[in-house]
């Protein structure tokens, strides 16, 4: 055999196990151990669409997690994202609930007319139904829940006596710090000199002046606050909600839960969270995890700022689950089951 065949071979002999070690990872890598089933749930302001997960190598009854989603137009699994999730907690025994906002992929109702009030009153409708279902254990629900969901799950888990547990990520606390802080910190993050960030902070600083005292669209508009005006909608929700502060509600928490907090998080003030909920909950019933390259969904802060970029949508495609921090996945597996043992 000539050099340049066995050249020829040794190479097609390497690209090919390079094919099968990559399609051995991304089966590992995207191999959910779980069941969909597209459920309707009936609301307090119209049906909820939704997909319950259920174990795939257990048998039923399962615990179950009922999942609270962030800010906006979010579906049942929002874009995948939430499937690893699933899988961690169907390790554990548990069984997913999430749903579609209203008015996403067909879903009624519209998610911009919601208040917080109104989210923690769809949750409670959404555990409500659970106890029609045979598969669920009604001793072992919990909830989860990201950023938005920290003025959700406290109302949720004081009107809820059989909600057993609840995990909170990167969760608000107060609405306008919060718009504050996410202004800043993006502006950094772009590397805005100082007078361009002082703007910015003044414009926020005037904006919620108007959201405070509650300001028609029309005055908002003529105000030039924002380069680029949200529309009268989501408006309208932000004067709905702006009052939100968790501060006081997390006092009355009566349950073992557990606050996972990414240090690149550029949406919510984790410091502040972090004080906060150590100061108003039971040191017994508080389990606090920093994650310091967790982002605000607790993905990798090297992959979720690196935008388009071809590595990072080919991680979120082909292994989902490593697009988060490493022990993120663990830490829910392992709460919950340690919560309902």
């Amino acid at each position: 055999m000539s050099r340049r065949k066995k050249l020829t071979l040794v190479a097609l002999g390497t690209v090919v196990a390079l094919v099968l070690g990559v399609t051995v990872w991304v089966l590992v890598a995207k191999d959910y151990a779980f069941h969909e089933e597209r459920v309707t749930i009936p609301g307090p302001r119209g049906e909820l669409h939704g997909i319950l997960a259920t174990p795939a190598n257990e048998e039923g009854p399962y615990g179950l997690v009922v999942f609270v989603h962030d800010d906006g137009p979010v579906d049942a699994d929002d874009g995948d994202h939430l499937k690893p999730l699933w899988d961690a907690f169907a390790e554990a025994g548990f069984a997913s609930l999430s749903w579609d906002k209203p008015g996403v992929e067909g879903a009624p109702g519209d998610w911009l007319d919601q208040s917080m009030h109104d989210r923690a009153t769809e949750v409670d409708s959404a555990i409500a139904w659970v106890h029609t279902r045979d598969d669920i254990d009604q001793t072992r629900v919990g909830a989860w829940g990201l950023g938005q969901a920290g003025w959700v799950l406290p109302e949720v888990a004081r009107a809820r006596p059989d909600l057993r547990f609840m995990i909170a990520v990167d969760p608000a606390i107060n609405w306008l710090r919060q718009d504050e802080f996410a202004a800043r910190a993006e502006a950094v993050a772009d590397g805005d000199s100082p007078g361009e960030l002082a703007a910015t902070v003044d414009r926020r600083t005037k904006r919620a002046a108007l959201i405070r005292r509650k300001a028609d669209y029309t005055e908002y508009l003529a105000s030039h606050v924002d380069v680029d005006p949200m529309a009268a909608d989501r408006w309208a929700f932000i004067t709905r909600n702006a009052g939100s502060d968790s501060t006081a509600s997390l006092t009355s928490v009566p349950i073992p839960t557990l606050l996972l907090l990414g240090g690149r998080d550029r949406s919510v003030d984790v410091a502040e969270t972090e004080r906060v909920y150590r100061d108003r909950i039971e040191p017994d019933l508080l389990t606090v995890k920093d994650f310091p390259e967790g982002t605000h969904r607790l993905t990798r802060n090297d992959i979720e700022y690196r935008g388009n970029d071809i590595r990072t949508v080919g991680r979120s495609i082909l292994a989902p689950k490593s697009v988060y921090v490493p022990g993120y996945l663990d830490a829910l597996r392992v709460f919950a089951k340690r919560q309902t043992e």
